[in-house]
Order: C-alpha cells, then sequence, then structure tokens
C-alpha cells in the first residue's frame, strides 16, 4: 500500500510506537553508548533525507505488551500530534501462555481508531512467520489468528501494512542478532528500506538484495551455539517470566518528545 511521494514530503512528525522491535535493539550507533538505533531511527533518516525540517519520537519500550504500549504510548503519540505513526505491538504477548489474539486484536483496534482520529497516517505490522523457530510451532497457530486480525484493522482504518509473516529474506539468520530475537544490524538495515517502500518512499538500495553464500556450520558447532544461547538468552528470559519482571520494567523511551536528527 504505497502512496505517492508529494504525500510523504508533507510529514513533518512522525513518531514509533512499540517494544524492543522498534526501540531497535542490538543494532548499536557508531562509537558505543547503549542506545540503539534500530530500523525506526534508519527510516527517521531516511525521511528526514526528503523533508529536513522532519521531528522523530520514538516512544517504544523493550518488553512491552499490547495493553501497555497503549495505555502508555498511545496518549503521548497523539499528544505530539503526527502526521505519521508505525505502531508495531503483540510480539511479547503472543510468547506468554494464555495469550488471546482475539482479545488483543480489540485493544489494538481502538489504539488504531485513536491513532487515525488525529489524521495521522499509521502503518501497522503483521509479525513474524514462527515457523522457522525452534520453538514457534507452539505460537504459529496465536499468531497467524492475531496477524488476520491485524491486517482487517488495517483494512477497516485505512492504514499501511508492512506483512512481516510473507517475507522469506529475514529467515537468513544473519538477519537476527545472537539471541535469535531481534534483528542484527544488518536486519535492521533491511527493515528500514522495507519500510520506506511501504511507505512509497524513494531510498537507494533494496531490502530483499540477495544474501551473500553462507557456509553452514556443522552438527556440533550448532549444538554447541544451542546451549550457549540457552545459558546466555534463555535463562534469563525464563527467570523474568518467573517473577514477573520485565526488561523493560522502569526504563524510559529514548526519544519521548518529537525533535529533529
Amino acid at each position: 500500500m504505497g502512496v505517492a511521494m508529494g504525500e510523504m514530503e508533507r510529514v513533518r512528525t512522525f513518531v514509533a510506537l512499540g517494544d524492543s522491535f522498534t526501540e531497535g535493539l542490538n543494532d548499536p550507533y557508531p562509537g558505543g553508548g547503549d542506545r540503539f538505533r534500530g530500523w525506526a531511527d534508519r527510516l527517521a533518516e531516511h525521511l528526514a533525507a526528503h523533508s529536513p525540517e522532519l521531528c522523530y519520537a520514538n516512544l517504544a519500550v523493550r518488553g512491552k505488551l499490547v495493553r501497555q504500549i497503549v495505555d502508555d504510548q498511545v496518549p503521548c503519540a497523539i499528544e505530539l500530534a503526527p502526521d505519521l505513526v508505525t505502531f508495531c505491538a503483540g510480539g511479547n504477548d503472543m510468547l506468554r501462555p494464555g495469550a488471546d489474539p482475539d482479545a488483543l486484536a480489540v485493544v489494538y483496534d481502538d489504539a488504531v481508531r485513536r491513532l487515525r482520529a488525529t489524521g495521522a497516517r499509521v502503518v501497522v505490522f503483521t509479525g513474524f512467520d514462527t515457523r522457522g523457530l525452534r520453538t514457534g510451532g507452539r505460537i504459529r497457530g496465536k499468531a497467524a489468528t492475531y496477524n488476520m486480525h491485524l491486517r482487517a484493522i488495517a483494512d477497516r482504518r485505512g492504514c499501511t501494512v508492512v506483512d512481516l509473516w510473507s517475507v522469506r529474506v529475514f529467515d537468513d539468520p544473519r538477519a537476527w542478532y545472537e539471541d535469535r530475537i531481534h534483528l542484527s544490524p544488518e536486519g535492521h538495515r533491511r527493515m528500514a528500506l522495507f519500510v520506506a517502500g511501504a511507505l512509497g518512499l524513494p531510498v537507494t538500495g533494496d531490502w530483499r538484495e540477495p544474501w551473500p553464500p553462507l557456509d553452514r556450520a556443522d552438527w556440533l558447532t550448532m549444538r554447541r551455539e544451542d546451549v550457549r544461547w540457552a545459558r546466555t538468552y534463555l535463562l534469563p528470559w525464563i527467570g523474568r517470566r518467573a517473577t514477573r519482571r520485565s526488561s523493560g520494567d522502569g526504563r524510559a523511551p529514548k526519544r519521548p518528545t518529537a525533535r529533529p536528527l
């Protein structure tokens, strides 16, 4: 669902809402530090190349659930009077036992209604197909149901859809950080190009560019990597769930106000 470039030139304020996906985890800025870049920052850079006066806010916080994003971020976004909003939420909910995609869609739909009432263009994202994940089969049915709701909401509310479920470029392991949950810097770069294309924004580069050939690791190396991954990432995640903690507890958005890049 693209638009003509003339529409994009009128974007003055861009606000990104969501969780770690939109916060940009594991795509560090050059020079280090604890603030991540991510596809949304990269998209803002593409937008600013055509609209130098662009102001950009990123309210996304890692670990947040749909209800938290809607309650905490959506009202702030509305106050900023954006021309463009990206809204991605639900991935963390899908990972939790008992997640109800039908109930989540009701909450999501009301948020989109409120955002669209401001006159902003709203971009929504379906989730990635979890088929390729080692434990993805457990949640794939719920994720597919939720995606169907999101597509229907986007159609009903007049939103742009970034359909991640159907794309295969992100099946390559190099699109992902070693935690297997968040995009790598190259994954974020391609995602920014993907979203820019959905918006009809002319950019240099192609997110569908084939990956260079990859030498596959042997079985023993893969098992060792699995053990390291479980110890480094899976067990801490299970620990947080067991104690009802989140990686985003007490964390503020990285760009809470709309300002120039």
